[in-house]
């Protein structure tokens, strides 16, 4: 099939893109959670495959390859645009705000059970992967959120295994970092002291 899109054969092609939209639409959707940032970015992909189908050689699976350039075109996008700002409590929603309140109240742990304030941590994780460089973010989002193995990581950026190794660990570390800086700031704002009483 390859050979046949190789010489621009655009219903092989198309083929290509029905059969591994699936697998490009979830590589996007891990760097982009607005649908049309995924459908953006997933046309790119597909885009960049055509014109790259030279290179392909077919020792590798279509699959992979098509995962590496998604990968790296997710990256370039992340790249490209704004600088990543620092989070602030002031820049979070009001929800936010109170969720991290909840967490330094005593009655956090039986709040924090119901569907919406999941939602609210959800939503402020994504905030403080925000916070993370493109790279490090997919590091965590891969190994921590989707359980990938350091090699299965390896295989899809196309890095070393002492990179995805490297990367996640400073991922977390920066995230914590973040994390540890708005319940300061969450503390402050409640007059709670360095003991937590009140």
């Amino acid at each position: 099939m390859a050979r046949q899109a190789r010489a621009e054969d655009e219903s092989a092609f198309a083929e290509i893109v029905r059969r591994y939209s699936p697998r490009v639409f979830s590589v996007a959707h891990r760097f982009f959670r607005q649908r049309s940032l995924v459908e953006d970015a997933a046309q790119e992909v597909f885009l960049k495959a055509f014109s790259q189908l030279e290179s392909y050689e077919g020792r590798g699976s279509m699959e992979g390859w098509l995962t590496r350039i998604a990968t790296n075109t997710c990256l370039n996008i992340l790249r490209a645009s704004k600088r990543r700002p620092e989070l602030t409590s002031g820049d979070l929603t009001e929800d936010q705000n109170r969720w991290l309140d909840e967490q330094l109240s005593s009655t956090a742990s039986e709040l924090h059970r119901s569907a919406e304030h999941k939602m609210v941590a959800a939503d402020l994780a994504e905030r403080l992967l925000g916070t993370l460089s493109p790279e490090d973010r997919l590091a965590l989002t891969l190994i921590d959120g989707e359980d990938a193995t350091v090699s299965e990581v390896a295989e899809i950026t196309g890095w070393s295994e002492s990179k995805v190794k490297v990367r996640a660990f400073r991922a977390r570390k920066k995230a914590r970092e973040a994390m540890e800086k708005l319940l300061g700031a969450g503390r402050r704002r409640l007059g709670l002291d360095s003991s937590g009483a009140h």
